[in-house]
Formats: C-alpha cells, structure tokens, sequence
C-alpha cells in the first residue's frame, strides 16, 4: 500500500516497547485479516490460528523488514506477497497443485497440474490480505515507526525466520497429512518435482524484483487525491469481481481457463494502475490509506459469508461479531488518524 515519510512535526519514535507493540499487532492482524475476519478460518477452527501466526505473521513482518532495510514502496512488498503466496501454494500446504474435490466437480481452470483459477485468486488474496492490508493498518496504529525497520538485530530476524518455518512444517503436516485425507478424503497426491522447481524458481524471480524495484516511486503529479468514501467505494469495487475466479470453479460445466485468465490478470493490472494513479496524486494521507484499507478489508468481510449457509450456527455469529468488531475498530482509528492530522497542522 502507498505511504510516505511522516510529517516532522510528528514527535519521534519512543522507544523499543513501541517497537514490540507494532511487531505484536503485525503478527495478530496477518492471520486475522486473512484469515478469520474473512471466513476463511472459522472459530470451530481457530486451533490453527497459532500456525497461521507463525507463517502469516511472521512472513508479514520479514517481509516489511526487507522492504524497509532496503528503502522500498509497496511494490516491492506487493512482489515479496507474490513469493510467499506462491510458497504457500506451491510448497507448505500446495493448495493449487492437489486436485481437490470441493473446487466442483468439472475442474474448472485446472492446467497442467495447478488449479489456475484457485491459484491466480490466491496469488492476489494472500499477497494483499496476509501482507499489504495488515502492514498498512499496523503502520497507521503506529505512525512514528512508518519508516523504521523492527527487528533491531539479527537475532531478531533469525527467530522470526525459524518461526516461520516451523509454522510451515506444523502447516504442511495438519493440511496434507490430516485435514486433506481425514476431513476432504482426498487421495495421497505427490506433485511432480517439476512442479516445485518451478515454485522455488519463481519465488526466487519475484524476490530479485522486489529488489531490483525498491526505488521505484510514482511520481508526485498536481492531481488531487479522491474523497475518502469515494476511495473507499472504488476498492470494493475493484476488490468484489475477483472472486469470480472463485465462483468459475463451482459452475457445473466447463469454463473456458484462457479467458478468464487473461481477464483476471487485466483486473489486477487495471487495480495496481489505479492505486499507483492515487498515491501519487497531491493530498494523498493517511486517511486514504485507511480507506484503501478499509474498502480492502470490508470487501473480504462480505465476500467471506457467500459460502456459509453451510457453517455450524457458531460460526457464522462469531464471524459476524468479529466483522463488527473490526468495523468499530477501522472507525476508531480513522478518527486517531484526524485527531493526529489535526494536531500536526497546529504544530
């Protein structure tokens, strides 16, 4: 997500107990956006919230550190999102290469051994949803520390690191080795070592870019920045046709993949085209992050109860309160973000 230096009238950065706060909010707001506020992980599952701190939280967090040690903008974190979903998807719990019966039963957008439709839709959730959306909230709860990396030491980075592995491999042996063949009943299935060194190559790819554009800024134009709401609207309207690539794999018949993939990748291009547009135009601040965060956060929300006239009665009102919830707390601290503007254009 777009973001600048914070204004100089700000006071400074107080201090490491500041520091583990936004790491801890990182971690938390990762997995629950991704994952639970969206419907994705369900309460009668929230055992794996743990693991998905793990992986989530703490590939969110290595992921920002990179970025800022390197001085990079949200592209470079938006291409650092595509590895670790491909990471996911290719190597923890391989989602996109098992041919699972509960994406339909015509196998829609499945070609050459990947579930393309399932795969693309993933690509953008958990490389925006997992990383830029909670780095973006987290980084507006703490503005002072926008710019700063906060993992002071080496240290810091390795148990981060270790973490994530270990979530990784306690994420790859309850999906594949438990959930998979006890709860879906779906086969023993090994994808072809091709298949994973195209994975580790790609997540290699996408790393070196993320690099190689860390300086890549849009250009600062005279044209004014959209209204809040008007922000607010154009992301959920940029966000809801995405899962179509969802729905395509429930139609029971077979849907062309070629087109609804080059129309999918045409909707990103036009979004990223759009936000970069935005952020550079002359009055962008923190409350248009919020709003991008916002319409971002309560597209998923809604789209999260398409599939739950299935859910236990438990869930669909715990994810209903935790939606609220979250609604209230987007509210609060869109009025901190005025309150700070306000007290900013004082100083």
């Amino acid at each position: 997500m777009p973001t600048t230096t914070m204004s100089a009238t700000l006071p400074a950065a107080d201090g490491p107990s500041n520091n583990r706060l936004a790491i801890a909010s990182l971690l938390l707001l990762s997995p629950l956006i991704g994952e639970v506020l969206s419907g994705a992980t369900r309460i009668s599952f929230i055992f794996t919230f743990i693991p998905e701190i793990m992986v989530w939280g703490c590939g969110a967090l290595l992921i920002r550190e990179a970025v800022r040690r390197w001085g990079g903008g949200w592209i470079s974190m938006l291409s650092l999102g595509l590895a670790l979903s491909i990471a996911e998807e290719f190597i923890i719990q391989q989602t996109s290469l098992a041919p699972l019966n509960w994406m339909g039963a015509t196998g829609n957008g499945r070609i050459w051994g990947v579930n393309l439709f399932y795969f693309l839709f993933m690509l953008a959730y958990e490389s925006i949803w997992i990383v830029l959306v909670p780095i973006q909230i987290t980084e507006l709860i703490f503005p002072q520390r926008r710019e700063q990396p906060w993992l002071r030491t080496t240290r810091g980075i390795v148990i981060s690191a270790l973490f994530f592995v270990l979530g990784a491999y306690i994420a790859w042996f309850l999906w594949i080795k438990q959930a998979r063949p006890k709860a879906f009943h779906v086969p023993d299935y090994n994808p072809p070592v091709a298949t994973f060194v195209v994975g580790i190559a790609a997540i290699v790819a996408f790393v070196l870019f993320a690099y190689r554009v860390r300086t890549l800024r849009a250009e600062p134009t005279t044209r004014t920045a959209p209204g809040i709401w008007r922000t607010t609207l154009t992301t959920v309207g940029l966000v809801l046709p995405w899962y179509v690539l969802m729905v395509l794999m429930f139609i029971p018949k077979p849907v062309p993949a070629w087109p609804a993939l080059v129309a999918g990748l045409a909707w990103a291009g036009l979004a990223i085209f759009v936000i970069r547009r935005w952020s550079s135009s002359s009055g962008w601040q923190d409350l248009h992050r919020w709003a991008l965060s916002f319409g971002a956060l309560l597209s998923s929300m809604a789209a999260g109860f398409l599939g739950s006239s299935l859910w236990p009665k438990m869930d669909v009102m715990g994810k209903l309160i935790l939606n609220i919830l979250a609604v209230a707390g987007m509210i609060l601290l869109a009025r901190s973000i005025r309150r700070r503007a306000g007290l900013a254009s004082q100083g």
